[in-house]
């Protein structure tokens, strides 16, 4: 896995924009265990994307599942 850093933020007009790829729910800032992820919304999905060097890895393969 490539190693997280937290490089520059999302551009706000992308983050307007960005949803979910497993449900489409919108995505909520937050900060994980490694650095700042986005998570989705929805109760039944809540999956944690990671931020790349300001660039969100939106695969859902990737995705970390709610604790």
């Amino acid at each position: 896995m490539a190693e997280q850093t937290t490089g520059a933020p999302i551009e706000p007009w992308l983050r307007e924009i960005l949803r979910c790829p497993a449900c489409r729910s919108e995505l909520a800032d937050a900060t994980g265990a490694t650095g700042p992820e986005l998570h989705c919304t929805s109760a039944e999905c809540g999956l944690q994307y990671r931020i790349d060097d300001g660039v969100p890895v939106l695969l859902v393969d990737e995705a970390r599942k709610p604790a």
